[in-house]
């Protein structure tokens, strides 16, 4: 090796090696969020298991608890959120134009939405599928026999698009009428004036719990019609913020992968000798300064929502409103999909 060029490749190593090691910058939507002194979250205007408000204000919903984890990270206080109900049509506006830190609304990650909007989506933090919602007065037992039906839903979504292709692919010729929001789109299922209902399942689930006159009445028909991933997003352009939005959700995930709840966090912050438990409890190496965060921001987000499994299991799993399996959402060692990217 040339010696004029060892000084040059050991100062580029060193440099290397030095900048891997460094904390991250804040970016602006922290700053913002810090001066602020909350995260403005964009969610549903009311599904039953993600994010609707009750009675008196009071938010509740696996999206919401996303939203909280992310301000117990960043804020100190799972409390400090703003949460901004949008519509289908209001929700990509909104973010782009910087009404809302995240948008975490039950929103399906796609080629089209994650290439073409100025968006990044963050993690997965449920796995849907579209269905359909039939009364049970009209004897169908399988999407198979809805053959010139009509179905409703809601426009701006993948739901209608979802519907027209299924129908083309399968042969089974069905009418869809769309309406603008997702209420008046139900409402007119439970009318009467369409056959079936379809969006995604989870929501499903919430519509007959919540808003049939009689749950027993109606079905959901078995078959899945496609995939939806349904995950939280940030704007492009600040890759300080999108790694929070990102890693808050994993550390929820991995928390339940190595046993840590809200019930356990505080004993195993102080007796834990678990390297795995001890990076999640804010014991072990300092991961925080990489997000440009403290040593704590995962211990206070599982601390104020609990792992994932809590997570789901109080919003959308057997014993809550909805009473879903977990089923592709349990840990990929339990036979489900969810599956951390390592908090180390």
């Amino acid at each position: 090796m040339n010696r004029t060029f060892r000084p040059v490749l050991a100062t580029l190593a060193a440099t290397l090696a030095l900048a891997s090691a460094a904390p991250a910058f804040a970016g602006k939507v922290l700053d913002t969020v810090k001066q602020r002194g909350s995260v403005k979250c964009g969610v549903t205007n009311g599904v039953a298991g993600f994010s609707a408000p009750d009675t008196q204000g009071n938010w509740s919903g696996l999206d919401v608890d996303t939203c909280r984890a992310v301000a117990a990270a960043v804020l100190g206080d799972a409390k400090k959120v703003e949460f901004v109900p949008l519509n289908s049509q209001q929700r990509f506006s909104a973010l782009q134009a910087g009404e809302v830190d995240i948008l975490a609304r039950n929103t399906t990650w796609n080629l089209t939405r994650d290439a073409s909007l100025g968006f990044h989506f963050t993690t997965i933090n449920y796995y849907d599928g579209q269905g359909f919602l039939v009364p049970k007065k009209i004897k169908v037992t399988s999407a198979k026999q809805l053959k010139g039906a009509t179905i409703c839903t809601q426009s701006g979504t993948t739901n209608e698009k979802n519907v027209a292709d299924w129908s083309k692919a399968q042969g089974i010729p069905v009418k869809t009428v769309v309406f603008e929001s997702f209420e008046a789109s139900f409402k007119a299922f439970f009318a009467g004036r369409c056959q079936a209902f379809t969006t995604d399942t989870s929501a499903l689930a919430g519509l007959r719990n919540k808003e049939a006159p009689n749950p027993d009445d109606y079905i959901i028909l078995p078959e899945l019609i496609s995939k939806e991933p349904l995950a939280p997003l940030v704007r492009r352009g600040d890759d300080e913020w999108f790694a929070i939005v990102k890693w808050v959700p994993n550390a929820l995930i991995e928390a339940e992968e190595v046993g840590i709840t809200q019930a356990n966090i505080d004993t195993l912050k102080s007796s834990s000798k678990d390297p795995a438990q001890q990076r999640l409890v804010g014991s072990g190496d300092d991961l925080g300064k990489l997000l440009g965060l403290d040593k704590d921001w995962s211990y206070r987000a599982i601390k104020a929502v609990g792992n994932y499994g809590e997570v789901f299991e109080r919003n959308v799993g057997p014993k809550s409103v909805l009473g879903l399996p977990r089923g592709a959402n349990n840990l990929w060692n339990k036979g489900g999909l969810l599956y951390a990217l390592p908090v180390r």
